[in-house]
């Protein structure tokens, strides 16, 4: 028997968790992410990163990518190819006729402009956050606009292999 303590996590470290363990199956490694959506401390839906269904994924065909030009004159690459986490989420819930009516969706990084706004139509009303978006700003924004709170167990930018740049 062993003389350590078992610490068990609290409910936002056990979605978080799993939301990590959900990002493990996504197709692009441009941004590999996760999400959980959960209500009363049951899951309703996750999602991950990854193609529409029947269409050929990144980790097989490569990168659909696409430069974007920002009002301050920086530009960012993203994949195109892909839906995120939380649109693959909220889709998951509609197909199965979920609502998702007040609850709480975990993920790595801070959703992006339309997944934010997509939640907020969804009914979600707590976001949680392993770590900041580099482009999240306008989403938090929304957030508190729309009354929903958002928390991050990191306040920390989440970094990945080949985030921006013009290498592609």
């Amino acid at each position: 028997m062993s003389n350590k303590e078992h610490i068990r996590p609290s409910w936002d470290e056990y979605f978080m968790e799993l939301a990590n363990t959900v990002a493990r199956r996504a197709t692009c490694d441009r941004g590999r992410s996760g999400c959980v959506i959960v209500r009363n401390k049951q899951i309703l839906v996750t999602g991950y990163v990854g193609s529409p269904r029947g269409l050929p994924h990144c980790d097989d065909v490569g990168h659909l990518l696409k430069k974007v030009t920002h009002e301050d004159g920086s530009t960012s690459t993203h994949c195109m190819r892909t839906v995120h986490a939380e649109q693959n989420a909220i889709c998951q819930a509609a197909r199965l006729g979920i609502s998702l009516e007040g609850g709480t969706c975990y993920c790595r990084m801070t959703p992006c402009r339309t997944c934010a706004m997509l939640l907020i139509n969804s009914g979600i009303e707590r976001i949680v956050c392993e770590k900041k978006y580099h482009a999240g700003k306008e989403s938090e924004d929304m957030f508190n606009q729309a009354g929903i709170s958002i928390e991050y167990f990191h306040d920390e930018v989440l970094r990945y292999d080949r985030q921006k740049g013009d290498d592609y």
